[in-house]
């Protein structure tokens, strides 16, 4: 059972992704558009559980799935979309997860410009960074065994926030 565990910012986390990226990007090759830091460890100074997060684009997502075995063999749990249609979910380190990856191809727009618009916001607006640590820290504190509850939690919290994110992209436009 993997433990929620909500951790203070971690001036490795770039270079933690950087490596991984590489490793991801040797795998996917020219079916790679673009390999990205999203995620609570990609915005400075917030607290975060300690999982990497990689939004990884791609020319042809059925390619992807035809490159399984070389993620397992990086250690990664292929999960398809996981929930999530056109996604294809990654994750590595089993109940210590170390990182994610969420692969989406190029043209899956809403999702991507989601992540990324929703990290930019946090790292243009530090008191909303701050309050997202602290309900973070509180969620994993009340729910540490429950991953559901935890995200549960910050539902509300995460979906004002990347709709404000989305407007101000396009208001910035």
């Amino acid at each position: 059972m993997q433990h929620i565990k909500v951790v203070p910012y971690d001036s490795t986390w770039p270079k933690k992704f950087q490596q991984e990226a590489q490793k991801v990007s040797d795998i996917v090759q020219t079916n790679q558009i673009a390999i990205i830091h999203i995620g609570s460890t990609s915005v400075p100074n917030l607290s975060a559980k300690p999982i990497i997060d990689i939004l990884l684009i791609v020319n042809d997502i059925a390619l992807l799935d035809q490159q399984q075995t070389q993620f397992e063999q990086l250690g990664y749990e292929y999960l398809g979309e996981f929930g999530l249609p056109g996604r294809r979910y990654l994750r590595k380190g089993g109940d210590n997860r170390t990182h994610q990856i969420h692969a989406y191809q190029y043209d899956n727009i809403s999702e991507i410009q989601r992540h990324i618009c929703f990290r930019n916001y946090l790292r243009k607006h530090r008191d909303v960074a701050l309050q997202y640590g602290e309900l973070k820290t509180k969620l994993a504190s009340k729910y540490p065994e429950s991953i559901d509850d935890y995200g549960d939690g910050k539902e509300s919290f995460v979906k004002k926030y990347e709709a404000l994110a989305l407007k101000e992209h396009w208001q910035n436009q």
